[in-house]
């Protein structure tokens, strides 16, 4: 199989002018403030209008994307949507309908998604696609996601979820392009967790749906709360550190080389806990408290902060981790600017 460089040509970000804070969040909790603040780690989320549907959020991101990779959008030969299974309708193909808005005339396209993974998975699909079919040149990685419409802020079983915002992010790939290069990923999945926290109506398990079913409609742990989250934290952190080490050793380098870490939102706690084992300091991420955690886009949304901020330079080693409930724990390493060897 060729090694033929496959690198990013442009990102982009869209999100909704609607803000809940971490006062209306605790008024709607009845969980204090300062722990929505401190512990929850999250000073504002975004939350979608009337207009941001997840197929609007991944195409605004993906205009973005294009203007800055400088290119026509009739270049594009593949869009993959990696957003969110909650989408505007069900059983509909996003990215078809996103290639067709943008004028990708010359684009197919499908759906796929590994919950908040999806954005390293869908550089892993991207990479092997490009690689294996000729007229691959260019593709369109493109995530809208508002799942926070599926949690119910009355539902304590899922509280570790109510940090959930939306947003839209989007990746312009490009075959032998020689900037910032994606080198390898790693994965690792868990199906143990694959039915303790669900959506319990609205899928053919419970099909039809009832009228009483929607007050159901909406993330729930199954079973005993207290041993789901117990049992997650005995994994999680392990599998974090397994994928991100394992991700750099395959692209040649080691934990010491991370230059920045783009790593999904979650609990304050927890993200201290993975920059003190892997010795990276705060100075080196970025921590998305005025942001919520935005599933698969989190990544993506680091990255462009971290460019602003002048915190991502050239030549940078960049790890993207992330994890989605079922579980799949996911990393991929870029090394930013003008390529200098690596995978």
């Amino acid at each position: 199989m060729s090694k033929e460089l496959i690198g990013i040509r442009g990102i982009g970000t869209y999100f909704p002018e609607k803000i809940e804070t971490a006062q209306y969040i605790a008024e709607e909790t009845n969980i204090p403030q300062d722990v929505i603040e401190k512990k929850f780690g999250v000073l504002k989320k975004t939350v979608p209008g009337p207009e941001d549907t997840a197929s609007n959020m991944g195409l605004w991101a993906a205009q973005k994307a294009i203007k800055k990779a400088q290119i026509n959008p009739e270049a594009i030969d593949l869009v993959i949507w990696n957003g969110a299974q909650h989408k505007d309708f069900p059983c509909w193909l996003a990215s078809l309908d996103v290639a067709h808005r943008l004028g990708a005339i010359n684009a197919w396209g499908f759906d796929m998604e590994a919950m908040c993974g999806s954005m390293m998975a869908g550089f892993e699909t991207a990479k092997s696609l490009m690689r294996n079919n000729d007229e691959l040149k260019t593709v369109l990685l493109c995530s809208g996601y508002r799942n926070n419409d599926l949690i119910s802020y009355q539902e304590p079983s899922s509280s570790f979820m109510f940090d959930i915002g939306a947003s839209g992010a989007a990746v312009v790939l490009e075959k032998g392009y020689n900037k910032n290069v994606i080198l390898s990923s790693s994965f690792k999945g868990d199906g143990s967790f694959s039915r303790g926290c669900v959506v319990p109506v609205g899928g053919n398990d419970r099909w039809p749906m009832k009228e009483e079913d929607v007050k159901d409609f909406h993330f729930k742990i199954q079973g005993d709360p207290k041993a789901f989250k117990t049992k997650l934290g005995e994994k999680t952190l392990p599998n974090f550190f397994w994928v991100i080490r394992d991700s750099l050793r395959k692209s040649g380098y080691s934990q010491e080389d991370i230059d920045y870490l783009a790593i999904l939102h979650f609990k304050r706690s927890a993200h201290d806990l993975i920059l003190e084992e892997l010795n990276i300091s705060p100075e080196k991420t970025t921590y998305l408290d005025e942001y919520g955690h935005i599933g698969q886009n989190d990544q993506i949304i680091s990255l462009e902060i971290g460019l602003k901020n002048n915190k991502v330079k050239d030549g940078d080693i960049i790890v993207m981790v992330g994890a989605g409930l079922g579980f799949v724990w996911a990393s991929s390493v870029i090394q930013w600017g003008i390529y200098q060897g690596g995978e």
